[in-house]
C-alpha cells in the first residue's frame, strides 16, 4: 500500500509541464489497463524536463518501484527523452475482490523496435510467448516489456504484464468496461498530468490526508461514502494542483470539507513558513456532492515547500 501512497498523495509522482500538448491515452493503451483498476497516473514525459520545479518534485517523491521502471526503460535501448512522449502507470487489483495490488506501465511514443530488439539480442534475451504477443525481459530482477503496437509498449513484472495482455486481447476485462474511471478520465485527461482514483484509491489517500482527524466518527461515516476522485496538476505559471473527489452526498462533501479545513487550521498553528504559505493558499470547497482542494505557489515557494517537514510528512 506504500506505492499507492506514493501515487496517490503526492499527485506528486513524475511531474510534468503544461508547455506540451495533454498527456492523454489511446484507445489501445487504455484497452491493455486491466477492468479492476485503482489508480491510473498518466503524465508527459517529455514536458517534465522543461520545468525546474516538476524535476525536482519527481526526483523526491519517485518511489524506488518507479525508478526501477525508468532504469529498465533506459537499459532497453530506449532513450527516454526522444522516444517516450506519455508514460502512465496503473495500480489495479490482482483478482476480483483483492487487496493485493500489481503496477503495470505503458508507454506511448515513436519507437525503434528494430534497435531495441537488437540491443535484445546484444545481450541475449529471449521473448517469451503469451498467445501471439512476445514479452522480452528488460532487467534481470525481472522487468519485462511487450509493444502493444508500434507506438505502445506496456512493461512491468511479469504477471502484470500478463494481466494487462489479457485485458488487451479480450481474454479478461479491461478499464475501457470500467464505466466509473473511465467517466472520471473525461474529467482531467485534457491535462498533462492527470490521475485517477476509484473508491478504495479515494478512502486511502483521504485517510492520508485527514491524519489524525481520521479517527472521529463522521470521518469514519462519511469516508465509506466516498466514490472516486481525479486531480490535475501543472507548472507553466508557477504550481497549481486541482483535486476533485465525488462524495455519495453533499452532508459527505460537507463534512470532509470541515474536517479538512480544521486540520488545515491545526496544522498552520505549528507548520514553517513555507508550509503557512502553502496552507493559507489551499482552497476547500463543498459544492454539492463534489469536494474540490486547490492550491497554487509560486516555484521559488514550492521548492522551500518540498524541503518542509509537512511536505515530507505527506509523501513518506
Amino acid at each position: 500500500m506504500k506505492l499507492l501512497v506514493k501515487f496517490s498523495i503526492a499527485p506528486l509522482l513524475l511531474s510534468a509541464a503544461t508547455l506540451a500538448p495533454a498527456a492523454q491515452l489511446s484507445t489501445d493503451a487504455r484497452g491493455a489497463i486491466p477492468h479492476d483498476l485503482q489508480q491510473l497516473v498518466v503524465i508527459d514525459y517529455r514536458a517534465m524536463e522543461n520545468s525546474t520545479a516538476a524535476m525536482n518534485l519527481r526526483n523526491r517523491v519517485m518511489p524506488p518501484e518507479l525508478k526501477s521502471f525508468d532504469e529498465a526503460l533506459q537499459k532497453s535501448g530506449l532513450n527516454d527523452n526522444h522516444d517516450v512522449d506519455e508514460l502512465a502507470f496503473a495500480l489495479f487489483r490482482s483478482s476480483s475482490g483483492s487487496d493485493t495490488l500489481d503496477t503495470v506501465g505503458i508507454a506511448q511514443g515513436q519507437f525503434s523496435e528494430q534497435d531495441i530488439m537488437a540491443t535484445f539480442r546484444k545481450q541475449k534475451l529471449k521473448a517469451t510467448m503469451v498467445r501471439t504477443n512476445s514479452i522480452y525481459p528488460m532487467t534481470k530482477a525481472g522487468m519485462m516489456l511487450c509493444f502493444v503496437d508500434p507506438s505502445t509498449m506496456i512493461f512491468g513484472e511479469k504477471e502484470a504484464v500478463v494481466k494487462a495482455l489479457d485485458a488487451r486481447d479480450g481474454v479478461g476485462a479491461s478499464m475501457l468496461t470500467n464505466a466509473p474511471m473511465m467517466s472520471a478520465m473525461l474529467s482531467v485527461d485534457s491535462s498533462t498530468l492527470w490521475s485517477i482514483l476509484d473508491k478504495k484509491g479515494t478512502q486511502t489517500m483521504m485517510e492520508q490526508l485527514i491524519g489524525q482527524a481520521g479517527s472521529v466518527t463522521d470521518f469514519a461515516t462519511v469516508n465509506k461514502r466516498l466514490e472516486s476522485s481525479w486531480y490535475s496538476m501543472d507548472f507553466l505559471h508557477g504550481v497549481k494542483f486541482d483535486l476533485t473527489i465525488a462524495t455519495g452526498d453533499p452532508f459527505s462533501a460537507s463534512t470532509v470539507s470541515s474536517l479538512l479545513t480544521a486540520a488545515v487550521m491545526v496544522r498552520k498553528m505549528s507548520s514553517t513558513d513555507a508550509e503557512k504559505q502553502a496552507l493559507t493558499a489551499t482552497s476547500i470547497v463543498a459544492n454539492g456532492t463534489h469536494l474540490t482542494i486547490a492550491f497554487a505557489s509560486t516555484d521559488t515557494e514550492f521548492s522551500s515547500l518540498l524541503k518542509s517537514p509537512l511536505f515530507q510528512s505527506m509523501v513518506r
